[in-house]
């Protein structure tokens, strides 16, 4: 388990533009469910993952999937991504059980091992490419409308991730 939260910034190229994204990595520690869910709000995308070793871990992925719902935007990217398939002989969780309950709820789903680094990349790809493909569908319904929104334009890079002044996470839990 994690002290504390953990950020990262990547940036990966989807469909010929850059795209920025920061991370917040809680490790599903109930110590942070307070300051998750204000930051839900502006979210674009969320991974949420479990070990295919502990069935509790996926047990938790409902709870976890209606708080998001309950305070993230309603066209949030959500993924499910069960970890740790490298230890095949400890699997506790059938990959049938995770794709039904994706289907069900709505989201993409793919199975990892951070430790092989199996997927690790096509998870993050995958949300990244499905986040910019409604922000670009955004920006087209608003080009007829100035105001609804900016588009996003050849060469201007596309954050994802918060960007308000209020980023009190930074200061008090992010480890370097």
């Amino acid at each position: 388990m994690f002290e504390k939260t953990k950020t990262k910034s990547t940036s990966n190229v989807v469909e010929g533009k850059t795209v920025k994204a920061q991370i917040w990595d809680t490790a599903g520690q109930e110590r942070y469910r307070a300051i998750t869910s204000a930051y839900y709000r502006g979210a674009l995308g969320a991974l949420l993952v479990y070990d295919v070793t502990k069935p509790t871990t996926f047990d938790n992925v409902s709870r976890w999937l209606k708080e998001l719902r309950d305070h993230a935007d309603s066209d949030i990217v959500i993924m499910l991504i069960g970890n740790k398939t490298d230890l095949r002989h400890l699997r506790a969780v059938a990959t049938e059980d995770a794709q039904t309950f994706a289907e069900k709820e709505g989201l993409s789903f793919i199975e990892t091992s951070a430790l092989e680094a199996v997927n690790v990349e096509k998870a993050f790809q995958g949300i990244l490419g499905e986040i910019y493909r409604i922000i670009s569908k955004k920006s087209l319904a608003a080009a007829g409308n100035p105001t609804a929104g900016a588009s996003v334009k050849q060469g201007e890079t596309l954050v994802v991730g918060a960007q308000d002044g209020n980023n009190t996470k930074n200061s008090c839990c992010s480890s370097s």
